[in-house]
């Protein structure tokens, strides 16, 4: 594995964890189809989540909140079209939302993990 796999491997893991002590069920981890992958899916009380990771090593790009932009926005609603059309189709009660986890890894410390719900 390349290390940018590696720091993505690392950064879905901090996420999935993120997203479980907020009491989150994970039903899924990259879950793909052939229109692209989703990084985390779960339940959220009666809402369905479609969760996008992004790391960072500390300085060298953009902040990974800044990542998702209006085209990756849509791809991440049409994906979650496709995740209902293979898991029963209708969206739950609660509706479908997307979130964002970005982490950002100093070179000395810790990993800085943001959780933002309803980006998209």
């Amino acid at each position: 594995m390349n290390a940018r796999g590696g720091l993505g491997r690392y950064g879905e893991d901090l996420a999935a964890r993120r997203l479980a002590e907020a009491g989150m069920t994970l039903l899924a981890r990259n879950w793909r189809c052939r229109d692209g992958e989703i990084d985390i899916v779960a339940a959220d009380g009666d809402t369905l989540v479609i969760c996008e990771v992004k790391a960072r090593r500390e300085g060298l790009f953009e902040h990974p909140m800044a990542a998702v932009r209006a085209g990756k926005a849509g791809r991440l609603r049409l994906l979650a079209g496709r995740w209902l059309e293979r898991h029963g189709g209708a969206p739950p009660a609660g509706g479908v939302r997307i979130d964002l986890v970005g982490v950002v890894v100093p070179g000395r410390g810790a990993p800085v993990v943001e959780h933002v719900r309803g980006v998209a």
